[in-house]
């Protein structure tokens, strides 16, 4: 999809979810809104939903070829 994101991250346990998401959409709209000033106007430029997922036994190759492949779809 054109306006979806995939982070594939390697985050303690003790940070929540919810916080790491709400650091990465805070630091991404600063830097976009400080490189592209027409987007200052904007009330937000992400949505509040997210989606986290663990990878479990998966392997790190195995989450970047799902990544990857996500792409084209």
């Amino acid at each position: 999809m054109p306006d979806h994101v995939h982070c594939f991250l390697n985050v303690p346990t003790h940070e929540s979810p919810a916080d790491v998401a709400r650091w990465i959409k805070g630091r991404a709209s600063h830097h976009l809104r400080r490189e592209f000033p027409h987007l200052k106007k904007l009330p937000s430029l992400w949505s509040p939903s997210y989606f986290v997922a663990s990878t479990g036994a998966a392997s790190t190759e195995v989450v970047r070829k799902y990544i990857e492949n996500q792409k084209s779809n």
